[in-house]
């Protein structure tokens, strides 16, 4: 692909979108993004142009796709809320594939989850396979890439769980916590993804890290990385949701679910796949201890603000 090209990346001022944006930037390519925050601070000032979803407005969404070869698909959200579901969200991609046609996109890498089934469950896997299979039936070429947990500066999961070990002299996981992660460092996502845009071949692959932790491991290595090892107990994962959602409603944010939960349990952010990331959660997590965990990274807050950077919030 010549790197003439525009591609788009949905979300480039938030998470993953912003390092796939940059890794674009870098490689020569004319970038935009599609957001729900177009006021979102713009690290990238004026070498990347936003333009809203428009998801009620087709014509508009197609006219913002037109001329670019490449989607990166990171649009998503990651639970029920008043203003915001996973219905809604499926809608929305579903309506995103469809203009990206229309437009003469040729490739969508599309960022999914890991174990993915029509027959889960789970709201949120289940919804995730019938996205894929979507774009696998569109025509377009396409990359699935796959993942658990996603670590990085901006990310929740981790940075929370460090804020918790920093906050409180115990820490419960639920069950015996023996069910496994298989987390991959965020600019090791952003390089894959980018690697996928300059391909032809339709692929799906399970975008992991290179270590595998059981999730009472993962959080006795944040402690030890940041100084705060604590107590680590098992209690019924009933006991972990009411615990999640009393500390939610006094810091004003959903910390745990009730399928998040049950999706940890049921191992389903591990896979057999070999990794595709090279960067170790331990070592990122011991060079960034200063900071990991002072401070909430709250999901709502970012969906209310929608100005200020995911770093600020």
């Amino acid at each position: 692909m010549a790197q003439s090209e525009i591609h788009i990346v949905t979300g480039a001022f938030g998470y993953s979108g912003k390092y796939i944006a940059r890794r674009l930037l870098d490689s020569g390519y004319e970038v935009r993004t599609l957001t729900n925050s177009p006021n979102r601070a713009n690290p990238f000032g004026d070498r990347v142009k936003a333009y809203p979803f428009n998801f009620d407005n087709p014509e508009k969404l197609i006219e913002s796709l037109q001329g670019a070869s490449v989607l990166y698909n990171t649009y998503w959200v990651r639970f029920n809320y008043p203003g915001f579901s996973h219905s809604a969200a499926v809608i929305n991609t579903l309506k995103l594939f469809d203009a990206a046609k229309k437009a003469g996109i040729k490739r969508i890498v599309h960022i999914s989850i890991t174990n993915p089934s029509p027959d889960s469950h789970l709201e949120y896997f289940r919804d995730k396979a019938r996205l894929e299979k979507a774009l696998i039936e569109s025509g377009l070429s396409y990359a699935i890439l796959r993942t658990a947990v996603i670590f990085g500066k901006e990310d929740i999961l981790i940075n929370n769980i460090a804020f918790l070990l920093r906050k409180f002299p115990i820490f419960g996981v639920f069950g015996d916590g023996s069910y496994r992660l298989q987390p991959i460092y965020v600019d090791d996502l952003a390089k894959l993804s980018v690697e996928q845009g300059q391909k032809e071949e339709n692929c799906i692959i399970d975008a992991v890290g290179p270590e595998i932790f059981t999730y009472r491991d993962l959080v006795k290595e944040i402690g030890k990385a940041i100084g705060k090892k604590r107590p680590i107990i098992s209690i019924p994962p009933s006991l972990g949701y009411l615990i999640g959602t009393l500390i939610g409603k006094i810091i004003g944010d959903i910390m745990i679910t009730h399928d998040e939960i049950k999706g940890l349990m049921a191992n389903l952010l591990c896979t057999n796949s070999s990794p595709v990331g090279q960067t170790k959660l331990t070592d990122w997590a011991r060079e960034n201890a200063s900071t990991l965990g002072i401070k909430y990274s709250s999901e709502l807050a970012r969906r209310k603000n929608r100005t200020e950077s995911y770093d600020k919030l």
